[in-house]
């Protein structure tokens, strides 16, 4: 029984489509989501498929343990994570993505964050940056679900907006080509930046513990200071839940993949 969303759903096709895999085969934009309005959001393919900047890297030095990457793109964070020792899994809807990170040498799945995953309950840290505390369009149900991925304690390191703004849109991709073919499928989305975000963290019972800007981009390092009420998996799940298992090298201890193996 699948668990996901009908907004991830939608966002799960969305990122399916040809513009992004055409963005991430080239390594290069222009690359946009689009409002109905005509709205253009840039998306920097560029520095997804780059190595991981300095920026970058302030969020992966306050890592600890395990780390599941939400939203893991083209893998440029689980790579770097291979190299400081971590183990990693890159989770992303797009199969051009987890092609991407694999080639690279890390550890993805190509899932939503709101499907059955490895290791649920047992993660260290969740990491969602490049603005994927979009995901879905509903920042408090997003970290509801990271709360029921990490182990008790676990730390969410995770990127605002760099601007003062709180909303929730409908967007499409769009690489500004225009005119061939029908356009990408809408999905809800979220900006939000480090004032709102912080609101809705402590709503849902996450205590700040870190936060600072690198070359403009705003992180906060969040820890769940309540216990997530997790209930028994049906058969139904527990089966998805196998079967993302066994995708996994043999070599790996339990289900939790090592990323660079």
């Amino acid at each position: 029984m699948s668990t996901v969303t009908p907004a991830a759903g939608a966002g799960h096709a969305a990122w399916a489509t040809d513009p992004y895999a055409r963005a991430l085969s080239r390594g290069r934009g222009p690359l946009f989501l689009r409002r109905a309005d005509g709205w253009l959001l840039p998306l920097d393919v560029e520095r997804w498929c780059a190595d991981a900047d300095a920026a970058d890297q302030s969020a992966l030095r306050r890592s600890e343990g395990t780390v599941i990457d939400i939203g893991c793109g083209p893998g440029r964070l689980v790579a770097a994570l291979a190299s400081r020792g971590h183990r990693a899994l890159g989770i992303d809807v797009s199969e051009a993505a987890i092609g991407h990170t694999q080639a690279l040498g890390g550890s993805a799945l190509r899932r939503s964050v709101f499907e059955p995953l490895p290791g649920e309950g047992r993660w260290d840290t969740a990491l969602l940056i490049d603005g994927n505390i979009g995901i879905g369009g509903d920042p408090c149900a997003l970290l509801r679900r990271v709360a029921a991925l990490l182990a008790p304690g676990g730390l969410l390191i995770t990127e605002a907006a760099p601007h003062d703004v709180d909303e929730r849109v409908e967007v499409r991709l769009d690489d500004g080509r225009g005119g061939g073919g029908s356009p990408a499928p809408h999905f809800p989305w979220a900006r939000v930046g480090a004032s709102a975000l912080l609101d809705y963290a402590r709503s849902e019972g996450w205590r700040p513990v870190d936060q600072w800007e690198a070359d403009g981009r705003p992180f906060l390092a969040l820890r769940c200071s309540r216990t997530v009420r997790r209930t028994s998996q049906n058969a139904d799940s527990a089966n998805s839940a196998a079967v993302i298992s066994s995708q996994f090298p043999r070599n790996l201890s339990g289900d939790i993949p090592l990323a660079g193996s």
